[in-house]
């Protein structure tokens, strides 16, 4: 046996081994939370089949289903990239835990990339189920499927970058009551269960341009309506997401 053989050889591992390795830390923490499960998972499930089964809202023509799947999986990515991620995000900075990954040798851009890719996986896990359950419902999409995978790819953007520009500049326990009251008013006034068009007109041209509203609005034009791409909800998210991520990247505060 040669002289060294046993050599250590300290030094940080490879960075997609880092990142891969961190993404599914990330995604273990949130499916573990209970709280996290309540908000992507049983909150989504619950209001698409009692909706779907109850006629309690007029949906307009057509099962009420074909108009509820498409806003449900706009609150599904909406309760993680946002809501989700900005508490377990707000806390980890309280506790100082951001404080030391970023002083470890995974850089800091490469902490919140595998986040983001923890949500995206927690996002396909939400859409395979809330899909599955629709089906069983009776829903009929119809549509382009890129062009809902470029919405939701627009909406985790835009509500990625929210979520971490609340966690970053508020106080965990604002945060904390911040992002579930806004869940909450944009569950109501998002277009996700009640008709955009019951509000009143001076009202729906302000909530259209909400980024719930954009995602669920775009992802019902291509899945109950069969539209190829439509430009208007995929413009507004972007705007979202260019105005959340660069601010959140300008103002992230790491302690």
């Amino acid at each position: 046996m040669s002289a060294g053989t046993y050599t250590p050889r300290p030094g940080a591992a490879p960075l997609p081994r880092m990142i891969a390795a961190q993404t599914a830390l990330e995604t273990r923490m949130l499916l573990r939370n209970g709280e996290q499960l309540l908000l992507t998972v049983i909150i989504p499930t619950l209001l698409l089949v009692l909706f779907s089964a109850v006629d309690i809202v007029d949906t307009g023509a057509g099962a009420s289903v074909d108009f509820l799947a498409p806003g449900v999986l706009a609150l599904a990515v909406m309760s993680t990239a946002f809501t989700g991620q900005a508490i377990a995000t707000g806390f980890e900075r309280r506790y100082g835990v951001l404080k030391r990954l970023g002083a470890s040798p995974l850089p800091r851009w490469a902490l919140m990339t595998a986040k983001t890719l923890s949500v995206l996986v927690t996002e396909v896990l939400q859409i395979v189920l809330l899909t599955a359950i629709a089906f069983a419902l009776g829903w009929s999409p119809e549509g382009n499927p890129l062009s809902v995978l470029l919405l939701l790819v627009l909406g985790t953007a835009a509500f990625s970058g929210l979520g971490l520009l609340m966690a970053g500049t508020l106080k965990a326990e604002a945060t904390l009551a911040a992002a579930n009251l806004v869940f909450l008013l944009l569950l109501v006034g998002g277009g996700i269960i009640v008709p955009l068009d019951k509000f009143p007109d001076a009202v729906q041209s302000v909530l259209g341009l909400l980024p719930v509203s954009a995602l669920s609005e775009g992802l019902r034009d291509v899945l109950q309506h069969g539209a190829s791409m439509p430009w208007a909800p995929a413009g507004i998210l972007a705007v979202w997401a260019v105005l959340g991520l660069g601010t959140a990247a300008k103002f992230f505060r790491w302690e």
